[in-house]
Order: C-alpha cells, then sequence, then structure tokens
C-alpha cells in the first residue's frame, strides 16, 4: 500500500499536495555510489542555514518529520546586509571543509512545480570561479549550472541524488537514484564545502522551494 505524506506548503507558488511514494519509486535505481566511502559525524551544529537578512529563519524554513523544507522569494533581501548576491535560503555544512580527497554529499531532494531559475545543491570553492558544481532546476529540468541536462521531469518527486568529489584527480560525478547521470571535471580551489537549499540564478520564479532530507556527508579513508 502507498504511504501518505503531507507537507505544509508555505511558498505562494505551488498549492497543496500530497506525496505517494510507491514500493517501485522506493527502489528506484540499484546502484549505491557510496560503496568505499564511510559517513562522517553530523550534528545539527553542522547545519548552517543562510537566509534573507531581515527574516527569521522560520520564515523561509521548516524542519518537520525529518524534512527540511526551504523557500525563498525572488523579491528576498541577500543573506548578509553587505552582500551583492541574490536571495537564498540555502544550509552551508560546516565541520568538514576540505581541500583534498575524495568526499560525496547525499540527499534526499524534492522539488515543487513551478520552481525553476535556482540553484538546489553546490559545491562552493573554485580556482576562477566561485563555485566547482552548481546544479540548478530550470522549466523541470535539473541542469549542470545553467548548460547540460543532469535529470529531466524532476518535478514533483523524491530522487535521492548522490556528488562525488575527487579533488586530486579534479572530477566530478552526479548520480540521480544510483544512476551516473554526469562526470565533469573540477574547477580547481584549495578550499571546499557542500550547500543545498535554495539560491536564486537568472530567470527564476517567483518564489523557489526544495526539500531534503537524510542528507550525509562521506569520505574516502
Amino acid at each position: 500500500m502507498a504511504a501518505s505524506y503531507t507537507l505544509p506548503l508555505p511558498c505562494i507558488c505551488v498549492v497543496a499536495v500530497v506525496l505517494l511514494v510507491s514500493p517501485s519509486r522506493a527502489l528506484a535505481g540499484t546502484g549505491d555510489p557510496t560503496k568505499g566511502f564511510k559517513a562522517v559525524s553530523l550534528n545539527e551544529s553542522d547545519f548552517v542555514l543562510q537566509k534573507p537578512y531581515d527574516l527569521p529563519s522560520a520564515a523561509r524554513y521548516r524542519f518537520h518529520g525529518g524534512v527540511r523544507q526551504l523557500w525563498v522569494l525572488s523579491s528576498d533581501k541577500p543573506h548578509t546586509p553587505q552582500s551583492n548576491t541574490k536571495p537564498r535560503t540555502e544550509f552551508r555544512m560546516t565541520g568538514y571543509d576540505y581541500s583534498s580527497g575524495v568526499w560525496q554529499f547525499e540527499g534526499h531532494g524534492f522539488v515543487p512545480s513551478g520552481t525553476t531559475g535556482v540553484s538546489i545543491m553546490q559545491i562552493f570553492g573554485g580556482g576562477e570561479t566561485a563555485t566547482t558544481l552548481m546544479l540548478h532546476v530550470y522549466d523541470g529540468a535539473l541542469r549542470y549550472y545553467s548548460q547540460q541536462v543532469v535529470e529531466d521531469n524532476i518535478y514533483d518527486r523524491w530522487f535521492r541524488l548522490n556528488v562525488i568529489h575527487d579533488v586530486d584527480a579534479s572530477s566530478l560525478a552526479v548520480f540521480i537514484d544510483g544512476v551516473e547521470k554526469l562526470r565533469v571535471p573540477g574547477r580547481g580551489g584549495d578550499s571546499h564545502y557542500f550547500k543545498f537549499g535554495v539560491y536564486t540564478q537568472h530567470n527564476s520564479s517567483s518564489c523557489m522551494e526544495s526539500r531534503w532530507k537524510r542528507i550525509r556527508i562521506l569520505r574516502k579513508d
């Protein structure tokens, strides 16, 4: 029997839905990108929220039933008064910044239909750019930056995301539901960390939202 799960939806650009998780969806993807990796220990203090500086956290973030729900409006302020960046509600993972080795981000994500023009996950730190990886959502497709498609039809479904960064080999791999979807070179840089949530990009919707659960950071010894 399908399990029913309902989330509060404060974002003005989406309507209330009930998510049905079928057995076939739960078993989607048979690969295990985490094989050979060891998960690090994460505490709630490792999840540092960046949100519009003039709003309380509860105005743009909810944590309910193990699901982290983040949303932002295109009209919101940046995360600090001094920042010239676009609005965001993101988690910056702390405690595990890295400059070498092989590291992995794992999370189960959900993007409601209507959300577009937004980054939902990134690896911060690059050589000539601020980031080594950004995964954007445009019109229902998950993309490497605003370039090649990583996964079509990303809306309104839970998907398992695994991102592997081999710093020494300067290589990145992205897996969706256990299937490798992207492999690209790294972008240099001497310090990196993972972020996830919603960060406004170009041609964005008025409201952007993503939801996450089962977040892990892993590394190879």
